[in-house]
């Protein structure tokens, strides 16, 4: 008898759960599932990849088994709110699995689709909807949906939705929902901003938290390279030619310079794919299709893949530019060593990056051990421009790697994806509907 026996769940459902390959909980699944099953508030800290999808889905699942009653045309019943396409997407294909055999019915509206497909699916009524915020009000403002019949609310990866600018849009749904619901909000870290949207939207909730936030799953060995900027092309390469056979991702700070390095990649010889904001929604599933079944070896990206991804064959994780927000870094490299596996994490550390990685030390309490090269000094980690000309001028001397790369998809200049998109996404015409 597994623990999930004991939780007093349908026989229907742990025998589903099995099917999928899920026969004992996670720790986030043991402390979070037997509080939501007695509707109790949860506000759950713990990395992506612990199995907090089946941690908020199973007691959601199991309560709507007993409604009895399909939902009224337009309406939905429970709400999952995710920041990205990617990780909505996920969450979807995760829910429809525990719901197969079932009456329920689980959709998911997200940007880059047809809204006019969305609104017709909508219509019948929905039991479940992952939604990205974005998307989400769009409908609402055409009244396609409606959410005062929802009694079931989860933020997921909440972090992220307040990096992105979603504030205001989480507030304008909130207000949609009624006053009678559970809610369920999942993090990874827990900012100051975070303990404020707890606080509004959950009632007495029962913390749990199987991770301290800042910290790398165990089995990533991690390492880091002083190297010049111009540097950092030929030693990716050089790195990747010795593992052509196992899935890597490289990930950079810019749209364009990603799609810049993945060409260079592809000229080399390596069966090279990237996803970032400027693909269509089409582009980048078809990116993640190709890397997930192993036709493609090497996956450039934004931030916007550093969160949801659940490939765990992934082996290499390499940071080709160092994020500027810390916590990214630390969901970035959780893309390896999932299930269980053995992965690897190598960071290039420039001189003007200096800053971002005593950021990134300090967040995760560690000093990240050496590969190459020596930390840059003061005299040669120069001072960084502000606005937009940040990354122009570069200094490519000192203690680097050595050879001389042509700087592949680093040299664009620019803020972090995700700084770059702070405009709330409840104003209309900003940039994160079109994104979500």
């Amino acid at each position: 008898m597994s623990d999930f026996d004991m939780m007093d769940l349908p026989a229907k459902l742990v025998a589903r759960l099995a099917e999928m390959g899920i026969t004992e909980p996670t720790p986030i699944q043991k402390q979070a599932i037997p509080h939501a099953l007695n509707g109790r508030d949860v506000l759950g800290l713990a990395q992506t990849g612990t199995g907090k999808t089946a941690a908020f889905g199973v007691p959601i699942v199991k309560q709507m088994l007993e409604f009895g009653k399909k939902p009224e045309k337009y309406t939905v019943r429970g709400l999952v709110l995710a920041p990205t396409r990617e990780l909505a997407t996920q969450i979807a294909t995760h829910l429809r699995g525990l719901t197969e055999n079932t009456p329920l019915k689980v959709g998911v509206v997200v940007g880059g689709q047809s809204i006019n497909a969305q609104m017709k699916r909508l219509e019948r009524g929905t039991d479940l909807l992952v939604a990205t915020p974005g998307r989400l009000l769009d409908l609402l403002d055409r009244r396609a949906v409606e959410l005062q019949t929802c009694t079931f609310l989860v933020l997921d990866e909440a972090d992220q939705m307040l990096d992105l600018g979603f504030i205001h849009a989480l507030r304008k749904i909130a207000a949609l929902l009624p006053e009678e619901r559970q809610t369920m909000l999942f993090s990874a870290t827990m900012p100051k901003q975070m303990n404020e949207l707890a606080q509004s939207y959950l009632k007495s909730p029962i913390r749990v938290e199987v991770t301290p936030p800042g910290k790398a799953a165990d089995k990533v060995t991690q390492e880091v390279h002083f190297i010049a900027k111009a540097e950092k092309t030929n030693l990716l390469i050089e790195l990747l030619d010795k593992h052509r056979e196992e899935r890597a991702l490289v990930f950079g700070r810019t749209k364009h310079g990603s799609e810049k390095l993945m060409k260079t990649l592809e000229k080399r010889g390596f069966a090279a794919m990237s996803i970032h904001g400027n693909k269509s929604q089409g582009q980048r599933d078809r990116a993640i299709a190709a890397f997930k079944s192993g036709d493609v070896r090497v996956l450039v990206a934004t931030d916007v893949a550093a969160r949801g991804l659940d490939i765990p064959d992934v082996k290499h994780v390499y940071n080709y530019d160092l994020p500027n927000v810390p916590d990214n870094y630390v969901h970035r490299i959780g893309r390896t060593a999932r299930a269980g596996k053995d992965g690897a994490a190598v960071a290039f550390c420039a001189p003007d990056e200096m800053d971002e990685l005593k950021a990134i030390q300090k967040t995760m309490g560690i000093t990240i051990p050496v590969a190459s090269g020596r930390p840059w000094s003061p005299m040669e980690a120069p001072d960084k421009p502000k606005g937009k000309g940040r990354g122009q001028r570069r200094r490519s001397g000192g203690g680097g790697h050595n050879g001389g790369g042509n700087g592949g998809g680093g040299n664009a200049p620019g803020k972090s994806q995700s700084r770059r998109r702070r405009r709330p996404s409840g104003n209309k015409g900003g940039s994160n509907r079109a994104a979500a």
